[in-house]
């Protein structure tokens, strides 16, 4: 029987708020468990495991990180878009790492694609793309690119390795100018 005030709600967001304090990878059903003062087998009853449990956390982590963005591009095309959405994925990404680490899980593709807040990053992500005239297949190639230039910058951020003198939040909008640049000048194949 289900502990009383234990529910799957709480579980995951208290394994997002330990992953934020003492990493992901330290985020364990042992850990959760005495987080809450009852044994490993009793959250048995709310998550299938330590998978389905990061999968929930990936879940709630991207769902607040879309919400976050959606709200900065809100009414902003182009570049001023691509300058809010790349604000809010670094804030959201520095301030929560443990939630960030979360999100960059590789989700099963049916879940992913049944997905409600899969489908929302993705039209986020994809309604600041198509203001630059991207459509299929170019579409998943600048998502790509988006996604990994800012988690690269956000992971060496994090870790304190860009150590020259030049303030990084300088090297921030310069990579986000070139982004730009990049995606306005996106090449196209012949014939489209």
């Amino acid at each position: 029987m289900p502990r009383a005030g234990l529910t799957a709600d709480r579980l995951v967001a208290a394994a997002a708020d330990l992953a934020d304090e003492a990493g992901y990878d330290n985020v364990t059903l042992s850990a959760l468990a005495r987080r809450f003062g009852v044994k490993d087998a009793s959250l048995y009853a709310h998550v299938r495991g330590l998978g389905d449990l990061r999968t929930r956390m990936a879940l709630l982590a991207g769902g607040e990180m879309t919400d976050r963005i959606a709200a900065a591009v809100a009414g902003r095309t182009g570049k001023e878009a691509l300058a809010a959405f790349a604000g809010a994925y670094r804030e959201y990404a520095l301030a929560h790492p443990g939630r960030y680490a979360a999100t960059r899980i590789r989700l099963d593709q049916d879940l992913a694609a049944a997905s409600p807040v899969m489908r929302r990053t993705a039209d986020v992500v994809h309604g600041v793309l198509r203001a630059y005239g991207l459509e299929e297949p170019d579409l998943t190639d600048a998502v790509r690119l988006l996604r990994s230039t800012f988690h690269g910058f956000c992971a060496l951020e994090s870790t304190g390795a860009f150590g020259a003198p030049r303030e990084v939040g300088t090297s921030w909008n310069k990579a986000v100018d070139a982004l730009h640049v990049a995606l306005v000048n996106w090449p196209r194949e012949q014939g489209r």
